[in-house]
């Protein structure tokens, strides 16, 4: 694992920001300011210092559509890109006041007509009219989505290696498991194996549980430790150089009893159909479909959602059938799709995988097996 921090590589980061800059032209927008780490790092190309949990909005980045350049919010320039030069870097400040300066400072600031934010708190709704006079502040989230949501083919390459470090982490896991086991210490050689891959931040808590077989939702009840006959879930997830890579297996303890082959093969036939309605052209309710289809119950989470830096559209729920009725698939997306099927005294099997939608159909991109007969 490096220790140096390095800005993202030039073609990465040139290729999002000229898709940046397609959507502030197509969007109408003259400058566009950024809180979300994801967002910042995107068109910047710096990584910062991970932050748990939720912050109020202020302007991290600021991108300039008639210029391309980026001011971003550092106290140093180490990680930072040559592309970005000292001057347009600002430091952290208590009064937001020191802020709206810089903003002001920006070249173009005073004659912009149409600012987005990614974001906005009451107390920059009544800021940001002070650095941009002119302007109308107005939603810049929407190009952002609309940039991120079709990958470069250097962020598709950068997504392969946090699919890797996260295929290695499962499998390390995966080879452990025995009647005895316990959740935590399968968890614990999952982050072990990512941490050795050169990735040391985890996407999700949650790694490793045993499937209810009185429940189609919930873990396990009792002393989280794995037994004979149980269907044990893992989901490895990992956040590497901003893109967060995953995939989700469930392998049996000991030899499958038939109920549990049948569940399998269950899951084999509506992973089947998930790929099928991976294509370009489709509508991303389809995948909706696909359970219905099969006769199985719509999991609680996403049966897919753009695979990025955090947050990607679409996200394809139950929860939200209009958004994914709305939604087209096209060549470039990155998904990350998962089958979940489950038998009442029996357990669950839940899939999750990578898959890249491509010009002619789809390519998955993680190759960890699945369990099988």
């Amino acid at each position: 694992m490096g220790t140096e921090v390095l800005p993202d590589d030039r073609a990465l980061r040139h290729g999002r920001r000229d898709r940046a800059l397609a959507q502030m032209q197509a969007h109408d927008l003259d400058i566009l300011v950024l809180g979300r780490q994801a967002n910042a790092r995107y068109v910047a190309g710096a990584p910062q210092l991970w932050v748990a949990g939720t912050r109020p909005f202020g302007p991290v980045a600021t991108l300039v559509r008639s210029s391309g350049d980026v001011h971003l919010l550092s106290s140093w320039d180490e990680g930072i890109p040559d592309d970005i030069p000292h001057e347009h870097l600002y430091g952290l400040a208590w009064n937001p006041m020191t802020l709206v300066a810089v903003l002001r400072g920006i070249e173009g600031a005073d004659t912009a007509q149409r600012v987005g934010t990614d974001a906005l708190s009451p107390g920059y709704a009544a800021l940001l009219p002070m650095a941009f006079p002119k302007a109308d502040i107005v939603d810049g989230e929407l190009a952002m989505r609309a940039a991120r949501r079709i990958k470069t083919a250097p962020e598709i390459e950068i997504l392969r290696d946090a699919l890797r470090v996260a295929q290695t982490g499962l499998a390390a896991a995966v080879a452990e498991l025995r009647p005895g086991s316990t959740e935590q210490d399968l968890t614990g050689i999952l982050l072990e194996a990512m941490t050795a891959g050169g990735i040391s931040t985890p996407a999700t808590q949650d790694s490793t549980w045993v499937t209810s077989k009185e429940h189609p939702w919930r873990r396990a009840s009792g002393d989280r430790t794995a037994r004979e006959g149980d269907l044990v879930a893992f989901s490895s997830s990992v956040l590497g150089d901003g893109y967060i890579g995953e995939v989700g297996r469930t392998i049996p303890v000991g030899e499958p009893d038939d109920a549990a082959r049948k569940l399998y093969r269950r899951s084999e036939a509506l992973w089947s159909r998930l790929l099928e309605a991976c294509r370009p052209g489709a509508l991303a309710s389809d995948l909706l479909a696909v359970y219905e289809h099969a006769g199985e119950p719509l999991p609680p989470m996403p049966v897919a959602r753009g695979l990025g830096m955090g947050f990607d559209t679409p996200v394809v729920s139950p929860h939200l059938r209009a958004t994914a009725a709305a939604e087209q698939l096209e060549p470039g997306m990155v998904l990350a799709v998962t089958g979940y099927v489950w038998q009442s005294g029996v357990g669950a099997v839940f899939g999750r995988d990578a898959v890249l939608i491509t010009d002619s159909g789809c390519e998955v991109l993680t190759s960890s097996p699945y369990w099988k007969e």
